[in-house]
Protein backbone atom coordinates (compact mmCIF):
# COMPACT_ATOMS: atom_id res chain seq x y z
CA UNK A 1 0.00 0.00 0.00
CA UNK A 2 1.37 3.43 -0.92
CA UNK A 3 2.04 5.92 1.85
CA UNK A 4 -0.68 8.30 0.70
CA UNK A 5 -3.16 5.46 0.46
CA UNK A 6 -2.18 4.26 3.95
CA UNK A 7 -2.59 7.76 5.35
CA UNK A 8 -5.95 8.10 3.61
CA UNK A 9 -7.15 4.79 5.07
CA UNK A 10 -5.99 5.73 8.59
CA UNK A 11 -7.69 9.12 8.36
CA UNK A 12 -10.88 7.42 7.21
CA UNK A 13 -10.64 4.90 10.08
CA UNK A 14 -10.21 7.67 12.65
CA UNK A 15 -13.05 9.71 11.17
CA UNK A 16 -15.39 6.72 11.24
CA UNK A 17 -14.53 5.95 14.87
CA UNK A 18 -14.89 9.59 15.88
CA UNK A 19 -18.29 9.93 14.21
CA UNK A 20 -19.58 6.61 15.52
CA UNK A 21 -18.71 7.64 19.08
CA UNK A 22 -21.10 10.58 18.62
CA UNK A 23 -24.11 8.28 18.07
CA UNK A 24 -26.67 8.99 20.76
CA UNK A 25 -27.90 5.44 21.29
CA UNK A 26 -25.61 3.16 23.29
CA UNK A 27 -26.38 0.02 21.27
CA UNK A 28 -25.79 1.72 17.91
CA UNK A 29 -22.62 3.35 19.21
CA UNK A 30 -21.03 0.14 20.51
CA UNK A 31 -22.11 -1.83 17.45
CA UNK A 32 -20.69 0.76 15.05
CA UNK A 33 -17.33 0.97 16.85
CA UNK A 34 -17.04 -2.82 17.00
CA UNK A 35 -18.04 -3.26 13.35
CA UNK A 36 -15.61 -0.58 12.13
CA UNK A 37 -12.70 -2.11 14.02
CA UNK A 38 -13.55 -5.61 12.80
CA UNK A 39 -13.91 -4.52 9.18
CA UNK A 40 -10.60 -2.66 9.12
CA UNK A 41 -8.79 -5.56 10.82
CA UNK A 42 -10.34 -7.98 8.38
CA UNK A 43 -9.06 -6.00 5.39
CA UNK A 44 -5.68 -4.88 6.72
CA UNK A 45 -3.74 -7.41 4.62
CA UNK A 46 -5.34 -6.51 1.28
CA UNK A 47 -2.60 -5.71 -1.25
CA UNK A 48 -4.56 -5.23 -4.49
CA UNK A 49 -4.85 -1.47 -5.22
CA UNK A 50 -8.22 -1.91 -6.93
CA UNK A 51 -9.63 -3.81 -3.94
CA UNK A 52 -8.19 -1.20 -1.56
CA UNK A 53 -9.89 1.58 -3.51
CA UNK A 54 -13.16 -0.37 -3.51
CA UNK A 55 -12.98 -0.79 0.26
CA UNK A 56 -12.09 2.91 0.73
CA UNK A 57 -15.10 3.95 -1.36
CA UNK A 58 -17.35 1.64 0.66
CA UNK A 59 -15.97 3.08 3.92
CA UNK A 60 -16.62 6.63 2.67
CA UNK A 61 -20.24 5.71 1.94
CA UNK A 62 -20.52 4.16 5.40
CA UNK A 63 -19.05 7.31 6.95
CA UNK A 64 -21.78 9.33 5.27
CA UNK A 65 -24.39 6.96 6.69
CA UNK A 66 -22.92 7.29 10.18
CA UNK A 67 -22.92 11.09 9.91
CA UNK A 68 -26.57 11.12 8.83
CA UNK A 69 -27.49 8.78 11.66
CA UNK A 70 -25.72 11.06 14.16
CA UNK A 71 -27.79 14.01 12.93
CA UNK A 72 -31.01 12.02 13.12
CA UNK A 73 -30.10 10.88 16.63
CA UNK A 74 -29.61 14.49 17.68
CA UNK A 75 -33.07 15.39 16.39
CA UNK A 76 -34.80 12.56 18.27
CA UNK A 77 -32.92 12.19 21.52
CA UNK A 78 -33.76 9.52 24.06
CA UNK A 79 -32.95 8.92 27.71
CA UNK A 80 -29.64 7.26 28.50
CA UNK A 81 -29.60 3.61 29.46
CA UNK A 82 -28.62 2.49 32.93
CA UNK A 83 -25.37 1.07 31.60
CA UNK A 84 -24.38 4.53 30.33
CA UNK A 85 -24.81 6.12 33.76
CA UNK A 86 -21.83 4.32 35.29
CA UNK A 87 -20.40 7.50 36.84
CA UNK A 88 -23.31 7.77 39.28
CA UNK A 89 -22.75 6.08 42.68
CA UNK A 90 -24.83 2.99 43.30
CA UNK A 91 -26.79 2.65 46.49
Amino acid sequence: MAASSRAQVLDLYRAMLRESKRLSTYNYRTYAVRRIRDAFRENKNVKDPVEIQTQVNKAKRDLGIIRRQVHIGQLYSTDKLIIENQDMPRT
